[in-house]
C-alpha cells in the first residue's frame, strides 16, 4: 500500500495488553516459572522467574511496610545489577513512582531530581567507578549520618525519609538491603495483593529525565500501559518467545535497558543477561558466548568497540539471532559488519525517544536489505506518526523532510510537574513533536535524518550531519565518524568532522577532502577535520554534538556569532 503524504500508522493483529505491570509479572511467572529469569555474569546470581519472585515481593512489602504509600516516588541511582530489576518490578507493585537517575550524576543533578520529583526514597548503589554515590547522598543530606535508617528529616529535601543501599552502608541513616528487607515480616500477602489491585494502568509508573543540552532535565512521566506495551511489541517484532536470551550492556536507568530489555523479556517469559556494571565490550562478548544468548542490544558505539577487539574473532558468537541497535544513528557499514561477523542476521534498528516510551519504529528481519540498513523501519503497532514542515506545521507529501511527530498509547502522560513544557512538546490533538527530522517514503519506511538543532546551515544550504557521516563511513580507514557545525564569519556555519581512524590506519586532513571531491556536494566537504576517539558521549553511548562544537570552537579558536 502507498501513499501521498507523509502518514503512516501501524495496524496489528494483536491488542494492547490492558494490564498492569504487576499483574503482567504474575502471569508470567505462573506461566514460566521455572524458566531462568535473569542472570547476572559479574555478580555470579541466576534467578528463575518463581526466585526472581519471591525477592521482588519481600522488596514490595518491605516498602509497604516502611510506610510507603500508592504514588510516592523512589529515585533508583546504581549501575546495571540483580537488585535494579528486583526494584524496577517492587515499586510497581506496591503502586510506587520508580524515578531512574543517570549514573552518571553528580550533585547538583541529584539534588534537582530528588528536589524536582519529591522523592521519598532513594536507592542507591554504594559505588560505582569515580561516583561514590553514598558520599554524594550525604553532602546534599548529612543528617543521614546521624538520623536512624527511614527517619530522614532534611531542611532542603523535605519529602525524602528512606535511603536504602543495595549493600552495606556504615550509615546510621542508611539501610542495608538485607535489613530493610525485614520489614516485609509485617506485611502479609493479602496486602501486597490489595495494593496492586488498586493500580491502573493509565497511572503513572516511571519517570524518566531527559537529558537537555541547557536548563534542567525533564522527567518524563510514563505510565503502565505505556512502557509495558512498548517493551512487548519491541519484542514481538523481534520474534522473541521464552527461548530467548538477551544481553543487556546498555543502562537500566534509560529506556532502552528497563523497558525494552527488561519488559521485552518479562512479557514473553525471556532470560536477561547482564554482562558487567557499566559497559565492557569484551564482557559482552564473553557473556553471549558462555550463556548462549540469542540476542544482543546495543548503540552503535557499543557494537562499534566490540567489532574492534583484537580478540574478536576468538569468541563463539554463532548462537546470536537477532538484537536490537538504537540510541543513535546506525553507520550502514556497522550493520553490515553486526549481520556478517557476529551472526546478528536477524538485527534490527529502532528508533523513538524517551517521551515515547521509547519505540515508534523498528525495522522487520523481512524487510528488503537495503531497507533495513538506511532506514528506521516502518511504525510500531498502534502507532500514529506524521511528518510536518518545520514552517507550516502541515503534513508534507511523501519523500519530503519535516519534523516527525508521534501519537498514540506510547505519547507520555507529560512532564512530571511541568505543564509549560509538557505543552511545547504535546500539541493539543495529543501529537509528540520530536524535534527530530525526518523523511518517508511510499512504503512508509522512514529515515532519521537529524535533529532540527544539529542541522547546519552554511551559506543558505541546509546541511543535514548524517548524510555527510554516511558518506564517510565507506572509507576505509574511517572506524567512526561525527559531523558537526561551527561558527563562521563568511558562511555562517561551517563544517568539522569528528574522525576515529581504525587500529594502523592512516589518513590525513587533505586526503579526506580528496576522498569527497566530486562525489559530494562542495559546501558539504568538511572545512575542518580532527582525529580522535575522545567523542563526547552520555552514559548510554548517544554522541553529544552540542559539547562536540564547544570543543571544536575552543580549539579552532573561534566565536559564537551572535544573531538576532
Amino acid at each position: 500500500m502507498t501513499s501521498t503524504v507523509s502518514y503512516a500508522n501501524g495496524p496489528s493483529e494483536k491488542a494492547l495488553l490492558g494490564k498492569p505491570i504487576p499483574q503482567m509479572f504474575d502471569d508470567i511467572v505462573l506461566r514460566f516459572g521455572e524458566r531462568e529469569a535473569v542472570v547476572s555474569s559479574y555478580q555470579g546470581i541466576r534467578l528463575s522467574y518463581q526466585q526472581l519472585a519471591t525477592r521482588v515481593n519481600n522488596l514490595a512489602k518491605a516498602f509497604i511496610g516502611s510506610g510507603f504509600q500508592k504514588g510516592d516516588r523512589v529515585g533508583i541511582w546504581s549501575p546495571n545489577n540483580i537488585e535494579w530489576l528486583i526494584t524496577q518490578y517492587a515499586t510497581a507493585k506496591a503502586g510506587l513512582i520508580l524515578v531512574t537517575i543517570n549514573p552518571a550524576y553528580r550533585v547538583h543533578e541529584l539534588a534537582y531530581v530528588l528536589e524536582q520529583s519529591a522523592c521519598r526514597g532513594l536507592v542507591l548503589q554504594n559505588q560505582f567507578k569515580t561516583s561514590n554515590y553514598e558520599a554524594m547522598a550525604i553532602e546534599l543530606c548529612p543528617e543521614l549520618r546521624v538520623c536512624e535508617a527511614g527517619q530522614i528529616n532534611s531542611e532542603n529535601f523535605p519529602a525524602l525519609k528512606t535511603v536504602i543501599s543495595m549493600s552495606k552502608s556504615t550509615e546510621t541513616g542508611i539501610y542495608d538491603w538485607e535489613y530493610f528487607l525485614t520489614g516485609a515480616e509485617t506485611v502479609c500477602d493479602e496486602e501486597l495483593a490489595f495494593r496492586q489491585s488498586q493500580q491502573d494502568i493509565d497511572e503513572p509508573i516511571n519517570i524518566q529525565y531527559t537529558s537537555g543540552t541547557t536548563g534542567f532535565p525533564k522527567g518524563a512521566t510514563l505510565s503502565h500501559n505505556n512502557i509495558l506495551n512498548n517493551g512487548y511489541f519491541v519484542a514481538e517484532i523481534m520474534k522473541f518467545s521464552e527461548l530467548d536470551r538477551l544481553v543487556v550492556p546498555v543502562p537500566l536507568y534509560h529506556c532502552f535497558g528497563m523497558v525494552m530489555a527488561n519488559l521485552g523479556c518479562l512479557t514473553h517469559g525471556a532470560c536477561l543477561i547482564y554482562p558487567s556494571e557499566g559497559f565492557e565490550a569484551e564482557s559482552v562478548l564473553k557473556a553471549v558466548q558462555d550463556e548462549k544468548a540469542t540476542a544482543l542490544f546495543g548503540v552503535p558505539t557499543m557494537f562499534i568497540a566490540e567489532l574492534a577487539l583484537a580478540n574478536f574473532s576468538s569468541y563463539d558468537l554463532t548462537t546470536l539471532r537477532t538484537g536490537i541497535m538504537a540510541g543513535a544513528p546506525c553507520p550502514i557499514e556497522t550493520m553490515k559488519q553486526v549481520k556478517e561477523l557476529m551472526h546478528m542476521t536477524e538485527v534490527e534498528i529502532a528508533y523513538g525517544m524517551t517521551e515515547t516510551s521509547p519505540v515508534s519504529f523498528q525495522t522487520r528481519t523481512d524487510s528488503p536489505l537495503d531497507k533495513q540498513v538506511s532506514t528506521v523501519g516502518k511504525v510500531h503497532p498502534h502507532v500514529e506518526v506524521k511528518i510536518i514542515g518545520t514552517d507550516s506545521g502541515k503534513i508534507c507529501p511523501i519523500d519530503t523532510m519535516g519534523e516527525l511527530c508521534t501519537r498514540g498509547y506510547s505519547v507520555m502522560l507529560g512532564y512530571w510537574q511541568n505543564p509549560e513544557a509538557t505543552a511545547l512538546a504535546i500539541d493539543n490533538n495529543r501529537w509528540m513533536h520530536t524535534g527530530d527530522i525526518a523523511i518517508m517514503d511510499t512504503e512508509g519506511y522512514v529515515n532519521i535524518v537529524g535533529r532540527i538543532k544539529d542541522m547546519i546551515v552554511r551559506g543558505g544550504e541546509n546541511v543535514y550531519p548524517r548524510e555527510i557521516e554516511e558518506f564517510l563511513m565507506t572509507h576505509a580507514s574511517i572506524e567512526s565518524v561525527q559531523i558537526t557545525g561551527v561558527p563562521d564569519d563568511k558562511f555562517g556555519e561551517e563544517i568539522i568532522a569528528w574522525v576515529c581512524l581504525k587500529q594502523n590506519a592512516k589518513l590525513n586532513e587533505d586526503q579526506l577532502k580528496e576522498f569527497c571531491h566530486g562525489k559530494i556536494a562542495h559546501y558539504k566537504v568538511p572545512r575542518y577535520v580532527r582525529f580522535g576517539d575522545d567523542f563526547p558521549m552520555t552514559v548510554t553511548g548517544k554522541i553529544q554534538k552540542y559539547k562536540m562544537r564547544e570543543v571544536s570552537i575552543k580549539e579552532l579558536g573561534l566565536t559564537e556569532i551572535v544573531t538576532a
